[in-house]
């Protein structure tokens, strides 16, 4: 179940580690997406994109699927993960993947 007929984009900068989680959790589905650079160095020159995806905090990365925004890295790979159910990225078992949430936070704070 790819991305084909499905319009993906990611909406980032290449040096952010966050779009980089985002950008392996979709090529370890297989899904082809657009990505669409930003500018976050001037705040004046975020795209308008950005702007009418994500308007509360204006932070990347942005994932957009058929053209709905969805914010947040990990939220953004989960819901990789359960839009496209092949190569599951979050173990099958709810007290795995339970932990797996629990961790990656933490993780995301030592970085």
């Amino acid at each position: 179940m790819g991305s084909e007929g499905q319009e993906v984009k990611l909406v980032g900068v290449w040096f952010s580690p966050y779009v980089h989680r985002v950008a392996w959790a979709l090529k370890l589905k297989g899904i082809q997406y657009e990505f669409v650079e930003q500018n976050m160095r001037d705040p004046n020159k975020r795209s308008s994109l950005l702007l009418d995806c994500n308007p509360i905090y204006k932070k990347i990365p942005v994932l957009l699927h058929n053209g709905k925004p969805i914010v947040e890295s990990l939220f953004i790979i989960e819901y990789i993960d359960e839009t496209w159910k092949d190569n599951p990225i979050l173990p099958t078992d709810p007290y795995e993947r339970a932990m797996a949430r629990f961790w990656a936070p933490l993780i995301d704070e030592m970085m």
